[in-house]
């Protein structure tokens, strides 16, 4: 996959954040050139990925930046840099939609923290893209605005819930996308497209301005083509943020171990439903790992309970986060006729919310009532803790936990309608596990499969150890590329 660390722009490539600002430095383009190109790219293309351009402010942003290097002013860290945004994140004077009929001309009031330091560094933001609406989803199909289509196969999806920000960087209509994790949002749509994605530690990026999901779990990610590009970005958007009380200053751990102590679950290699090669990719991956480093099958039987724990904790938080949403202050007001105020919300919110964000109101509803609450809620919060307890112990020991993504292939678009709801959750259950316990992780693509889609691997590491992660990641890839892995 060594093809992916490079950009093609015309007559302009480029490795990277660093070798772009190099180039423009050496005035070989202009960031204006970059810009139109980027924007005409977006016209034409036929994915389904962006919502919305925002061309013209894009243009005059790229038009300050020239005369900043022009006039040798200083330049923020990510200068030139274009940037698209997930459907999830608010920018003052933009529609925030999040992808929904509820929202569809919500204008933000305010910046997003982590879009405004992208700014305050002179990133260039170019557009929103599509994702599943309030972020439930794993394929992008939950969309008042439609599917977006793969870019290495258009009849299938792109995977969820942040589908628009990983085809925006595998279709190079980006160099990079902010999209959100709560389950797996960032990794298995990065996985799907042949993308890099990291979903930081819960609390290193601030979610103020962030549309909530599941505010325990939610987390702001990163897509690039670049691993290197992920760790400028990263550090770009990280730091306390008075208006997000989780997100606090953290001395990040950077020092990666000569000979790393790697770990996977047995469970993983054995899990019934996992696609053939998908699993032979993986102990690829497993016999390349070993080639360089100590690695270990562990035992990790609460497997089987990540899922549900999740959907139970997630709904739960979804619920009482979208119960603002009543058609008065903001959002959709329905036109039809209501009797009382009770019916007035009834309609508003049945026109509104779409049939997966209605599922997960539902079951939250459920799992939170009286006769329920200690069976389920409370009970996952129980299992969470245990989760927690025992991927920290296993930190003592091991640098890494690495996983496949998910356990099967991007499937067509518009199949997910014929299949059950619990099976579609079920393709989380590799990923759900960093989110619980609130440690980074990063998906790396490493391979292809036989249908010509590209696979990739899941690397989880400790709390607030994002840069020691990337670095680790980049090192692994350059061993895959080294080794006969693909052959």
């Amino acid at each position: 996959m060594d093809h992916l660390n490079q950009y093609k722009i015309q007559h302009i490539t480029f490795k990277n954040i660093a070798d772009l600002q190099s180039q423009l430095f050496l005035r070989q383009f202009s960031t204006e050139e970059l810009v139109q190109y980027y924007v005409q790219a977006i016209s034409k293309n036929t994915n389904n990925i962006f919502i919305e351009c925002f061309a013209q402010e894009a243009l005059e942003k790229a038009k300050q930046i020239d005369k900043k290097i022009n006039n040798k002013e200083k330049l923020g860290k990510l200068f030139g840099v274009v940037v698209s945004i997930k459907d999830v994140f608010c920018y003052k004077g933009h529609i925030a939609s999040a992808s929904s009929a509820f929202l569809e001309n919500h204008v933000a009031a305010y910046t997003a923290t982590c879009i405004q330091k992208l700014l305050d560094e002179d990133a260039i933001i170019i557009g929103r893209v599509n994702c599943d609406e309030f972020a439930m989803g794993a394929s992008n199909e939950n969309s008042v605005y439609g599917a977006v289509q793969n870019p290495h196969d258009p009849t299938r999806i792109t995977g969820g819930s942040s589908g628009g920000s990983a085809a925006a960087v595998a279709a190079q209509l980006c160099m990079i996308s902010i999209g959100s994790d709560t389950g797996g949002s960032v990794r298995q749509p990065a996985d799907f497209c042949g993308v890099y994605g990291l979903k930081p530690s819960y609390g290193r990026i601030s979610r103020y301005g962030l549309i909530a999901y599941a505010s325990s779990l939610d987390s702001v990610g990163i897509f690039a083509n670049a691993i290197e590009d992920l760790t400028i970005v990263l550090q770009t958007m990280t730091g306390q943020d008075d208006f997000d009380s989780t997100c606090k200053n953290r001395t990040p751990i950077k020092i990666v171990p000569q000979k790393l102590k790697v770990a996977y679950f047995k469970e993983v290699v054995n899990y019934k439903a996992i696609e053939p090669e998908i699993k032979t990719t993986f102990l690829n991956v497993i016999k390349t790992y070993q080639k360089h480093h100590e690695i270990v099958a562990v035992d990790f039987d609460l497997l089987e309970l990540l899922v549900p724990t999740y959907y139970i904790i997630s709904c739960a938080e979804a619920t009482s986060n979208l119960a603002r949403y009543d058609g008065i202050r903001y959002g959709k007001t329905s036109q039809t006729k209501a009797n009382d105020l009770k019916q007035f919300y009834k309609n508003n919110r049945s026109e509104g919310f779409g049939t997966e964000v209605k599922r997960r109101i539902m079951l939250g509803n459920l799992v939170l009532s009286s006769g329920y609450y200690d069976a389920y809620y409370a009970k996952a919060q129980q299992i969470r803790q245990t989760l927690i307890d025992r991927i920290q112990k296993l930190f003592e020991t091991y640098d890494v936990v690495i996983f496949p993504n998910t356990p099967c292939l991007p499937w067509k678009i518009g199949e997910g309608k014929n299949i059950n709801p619990d099976e579609m959750y079920l393709a989380d259950i590799f990923s759900v596990l960093a989110n619980l316990v609130s440690c980074p992780a990063v998906s790396i693509p490493i391979s292809q499969h036989s249908t010509g889609l590209p696979l990739g691997t899941q690397i989880m590491g400790k709390q607030f150890a994002e840069e020691q992660l990337l670095e680790i990641a980049k090192n692994f890839m350059s061993e895959f590329n080294s080794s006969s892995f693909n052959d």
